[in-house]
């Protein structure tokens, strides 16, 4: 049975805007459709929301993701029928991985226009199920206010988590009761478990060689500083899992390193340890699995102990530890020197030591370099202090919407993207958004030409040299890419550097100015 709209101002697409702003949701990251255009006009009419087009989904949830990492706070989207929602669930998987709160709004068809099966008509649950902490489907009208605060609720609570509401059109342009939005009811981090916290500092005290994995907020500053008093007080090693979702570093912070990516050195980073103690942080994993290789970098025997769950309050959970073991003031080291800056050849290392140099304060790195940026993190230690937020899931594409977020976050803070140009092509459209919306963000394209981490990993998995075949499946030659063309069809101000102190030249003009610009690194 159809279903009449209800007044401007009193459907339920207005509900839903009103029940996300209510409880302080008030970015939403839109690809819309024609199912979603109540929304739009209830978002119309909702000027405290600032609402930011992305070209495509896969930025739209790139960019949520971002913005929630350096927020605090989860960001809506607003994404068209499943196959929107599709192009949409590579970022959500990273940001999943992330633990990062998000709302996604995803429009379907009218409830009574299902049975139809028209076109655009898909199993949109089981589409979002496997990206998502929680999925709802609104069930009338009269429902929108509840559905969208449970669905907040979700996506709030320790350590977040990506929840995806469904919003039929016919709920949407129905009329909804007029009452005050829902208030979603959003539990606290639960706070350290007693007998973790003396498992954890029996350990710690048994003379075994251990290291400590951190993630989560356990790798904000303050946290970190009591980790480190941990460390000072017992001899333990501490160490980042391999990807984070935000790491707060530079100079006068604690050093920290991530366990390595490649499988050999990670087993080399852990040899030895007889125990882990997880903090916030999964047990190690090597990405992938290979001929003749182990599942995890971990010794065979070493013991495991969980000091906190993602979910759990972190920071308070080492403060309690480093009362039990009679932790002092943390020791903080000196950075290592940062290497003067280079010329002639352009190369990662040359890009790594600029970036030690000339990072402003308070700056904002997101990563996706790949191969380019593996060592990026000892040139960067004595930097001046900053964010580095990494693409937690392994799904590529995720650099350039996470900067475009963070930088709708923090206006105030200068954002770096470190961009493999490969991974870079999946959502090149961010640039677009990154013009319109006048972002501070400067790019970094690591132009090498070729998908680098791939021809590593045929190797990697014992499937020999590349023949003309293969190679054509890795080579982003012929043609080249030309990034400062791409950028600047975007609206974005780019250009090439090709030494290494043309490279430290055109960064530093970057670092000056406000605005999206481009750097296309040849290496």
């Amino acid at each position: 049975m159809t279903q009449q709209a209800g007044k401007p101002g009193e459907t339920g697409a207005d509900a839903l805007c009103d029940t996300l702003l209510a409880n302080g949701v008030d970015v939403c990251f839109a690809n819309p459709g024609t199912s979603e255009m109540h929304f739009v006009a209830a978002l119309d009419r909702k000027q405290q929301m600032r609402c930011v087009l992305g070209l495509f989904e896969g930025v739209v949830t790139g960019a949520a993701d971002g913005y929630a990492r350096m927020a605090g706070k989860p960001a809506a989207t607003l994404l068209h029928t499943g196959p929107g929602l599709a192009n949409a669930l590579a970022n959500m998987h990273n940001a999943r991985r992330a633990n990062t709160p998000m709302v996604n709004v995803v429009g379907d068809h009218a409830s009574y226009h299902l049975p139809y099966d028209a076109p655009l008509t898909s199993d949109i649950e089981s589409l979002a199920r496997p990206m998502s902490g929680h999925v709802r489907r609104i069930g009338s009208a009269a429902d929108v206010s509840a559905a969208t605060a449970e669905s907040i609720a979700a996506a709030s609570r320790a350590p977040g988590c990506v929840s995806t509401l469904i919003l039929p059109a016919d709920y949407a342009w129905g009329s909804a009761p007029q009452v005050a939005p829902v208030k979603a009811e959003v539990r606290a981090p639960a706070a350290a478990d007693p007998g973790r916290v003396a498992a954890a500092s029996k350990a710690l005290k048994n003379g075994k060689k251990t290291v400590v994995l951190l993630s989560g907020t356990a790798l904000r500053a303050t946290a970190l500083e009591t980790a480190q008093a941990i460390a000072d007080a017992t001899g333990a090693t501490l160490m980042a899992q391999q990807s984070n979702g935000r790491m707060e570093r530079g100079a006068g912070r604690v050093q920290i390193n991530r366990v390595p990516y490649p499988v050999d050195q990670a087993i080399k980073a852990l040899e030895g340890f007889e125990q882990i103690i997880l903090v916030g942080a999964k047990f190690p994993v090597i990405f992938f699995g290979y001929p003749g290789k182990p599942s995890t970098p971990v010794p065979e025997g070493c013991e495991r102990i969980t000091l906190a769950d993602p979910s759990d309050d972190l920071p308070g959970a080492l403060e309690a530890l480093a009362s039990e073991v009679g932790a002092g003031r943390p020791t903080l080291t000196t950075a290592p020197a940062i290497p003067d800056l280079t010329t002639g050849k352009l190369t990662p290392e040359a890009i790594a030591i600029t970036l030690g140099h000339k990072l402003p304060e308070n700056a904002i790195v997101c990563d996706e370099s790949v191969t380019s940026g593996r060592d990026f993190f000892r040139f960067t230690f004595g930097s001046a202090p900053h964010d580095w937020l990494q693409v937690t899931g392994g799904a590529i594409g995720g650099g350039m919407p996470l900067a475009t977020g963070a930088a709708l976050a923090c206006p105030d803070r200068k954002v770096i993207n470190l961009q493999a140009d490969g991974s870079a092509m999946y959502t090149n459209q961010a640039l677009w958004t990154m013009a319109r919306e006048e972002l501070d963000i400067c790019v970094v394209i690591f132009a090498n030409r070729r998908y680098a981490i791939l021809q590593g990993e045929l190797k990697g998995v014992g499937a020999g040299e590349p023949g003309r075949n293969a190679q054509r499946m890795l080579d982003l030659d012929k043609p080249a890419l030309d990034f400062v063309q791409i950028a600047k069809g975007m609206g974005v101000d780019a250009a090439r550097a090709e030494t290494a102190e043309g490279f430290t030249d055109l960064f530093e003009r970057a670092m000056k100015t406000t605005g999206p610009f481009l750097i296309e690194a040849v290496i």
